[in-house]
């Protein structure tokens, strides 16, 4: 049964990361957002082998669309939708390359999804992201119905997991619950996030970055 605050959270690897989920970099002065990860001791997962076998083989092909984010020279994060086991919808950040700022990975994956459905509720469906939310991306989760998140490193800057939670211990009320999976493989997702920063920082200070 989920809590009250309508999310079941459970997290395996604790990846910290703190990103700027944004594209508007400033490369002189206050210079790049900067990425943390911190990994402690992996807690026993709730979910069954098999779940989680699927959870790693979808995020999997989310890292995938990740990596194609900083070919792209967009912050990697990745996003599938998958519904009755198939991938129903697949997209990467691309806020930089459509100049648009609600182009994040998510968005643009359950939008593609819904497309190719037909229908904006994903009833049943799974949100998987490389990093956890921010509160947007979430938002449009709720409200396509979305059964279940799993994602990867968690962002406690802008993730909005708890954020919801702290809402609705406050007595917000949200009209749909979704289900919470934290840490699948996160050591992956932070490690595309801190290259492609270090990266950042390199080009800010005149230096060659580093070739993928």
């Amino acid at each position: 049964m989920l809590p009250r605050d309508g999310f079941s959270l459970r997290t395996g690897a604790r990846t910290v990361a703190q990103l700027d989920r944004a594209t508007g970099y400033e490369p002189v002065g206050r210079g790049f957002e900067s990425l943390r990860s911190d990994q402690s001791r992996a807690e026993p997962r709730e979910a069954g082998e098999g779940a989680m076998d699927d959870h790693e083989r979808f995020m999997r092909l989310a890292l995938e669309q990740a990596a194609e984010a900083r070919r792209a020279g967009e912050v990697p994060v990745g996003a599938v939708v998958v519904l009755d086991g198939e991938v129903v919808g697949e997209a990467h950040n691309a806020s930089l390359a459509l100049s648009d700022p609600t182009a994040h990975a998510e968005i643009l994956a359950l939008r593609r999804a819904g497309a190719r459905l037909g229908n904006y509720r994903l009833v049943g469906g799974t949100l998987y992201s490389t990093v956890e939310p921010c509160l947007m991306c979430l938002g449009a989760a709720i409200h396509a119905r979305v059964r279940r998140l799993v994602y990867g490193a968690p962002d406690p800057k802008a993730g909005a997991i708890a954020r919801v939670e702290a809402m609705r211990s406050d007595g917000a009320e949200f009209n749909h619950r979704v289900e919470s999976v934290g840490g699948v493989l996160a050591d992956d997702a932070a490690l595309l996030l801190l290259d492609f920063f270090r990266e950042r920082r390199g080009v800010a200070d005149g230096e060659v970055p580093k070739r993928s």
